[in-house]
């Protein structure tokens, strides 16, 4: 389904106005994402197998294998970013009203000039996009932002599923694509980041095994 919607998304013109209301939204969607506020939602979905009452065990080995899931996925993410150098949408941007020479430019500044070129279009930009910008001014490929919320709907929404509780996976879903449609139309990243982050959380949720302490510590390859 994300995949799908992401093909489905326009190219947005990053020079178009943006309501207040989609301001907010765009902004909360890929803030919940983002450091440091995936932490918070890292917590709130911690907190599910908790509310459900299960053993101590049986949260240290949900909790261990989550968070070696993300270790992994900030790795990952942060080596291929350095390895692929592609440049984010919103460089193209900058480009286009001469504020640098190319896209690829832009990366070679410091980041104080970054910033100050960044503030010169704010008055042409919507304030989210402009707030987004300053803050991640590296590179976009792949998506840090997918890879977490991909991992969590892979992880947490398979537990949900197990446990049936299907309305809450599907919040889970439809927050995931909004978080994708947000950094897409905010000009942080092409579909191709988002896609390609997808594949990566699924060989990650595929390879890390099942961490069990309920069976004296076996380890087998089966995700919970």
């Amino acid at each position: 389904m994300m995949v799908c919607t992401l093909l489905l998304t326009p190219k947005p013109d990053l020079f178009t106005p943006l309501s207040n209301n989609v301001n907010e939204l765009l902004n909360l969607l890929s803030n919940s994402a983002g450091n440091p506020f995936f932490l918070v939602t890292t917590f709130v979905l911690c907190l599910i197998p908790v509310i459900k009452r299960l053993p101590r065990k049986k949260l240290a080995s949900l909790y261990v294998q989550f968070a070696l899931l993300l270790v992994l996925s900030f790795a990952l993410k942060t080596g291929l970013k350095s390895a692929t150098e592609v440049p984010r949408p919103y460089s193209y941007a900058l480009a286009e009203v001469g504020l640098v020479d190319n896209a690829a430019s832009f990366y070679k500044l410091e980041p104080a000039l970054k910033d100050e070129l960044i503030e010169r279009i704010a008055s042409k930009v919507s304030s989210a996009r402009i707030e987004q910008w300053h803050g991640e001014t590296n590179y976009a490929f792949p998506s840090g932002h997918t890879i977490f919320v991909a991992i969590c709907i892979l992880f947490w929404g398979g537990f949900l599923l197990r446990n049936n509780h299907y309305i809450t996976a599907g919040i889970l879903l439809t927050w995931g694509v909004g978080v994708g449609f947000s950094r897409i139309w905010l000009g942080m990243h092409w579909p191709t980041d988002l896609m390609a982050s997808t594949v990566l959380a699924s060989l990650l949720i595929f390879c890390v095994p099942n961490i069990n302490f309920e069976n004296n510590h076996q380890v087998s390859n089966t995700v919970n």
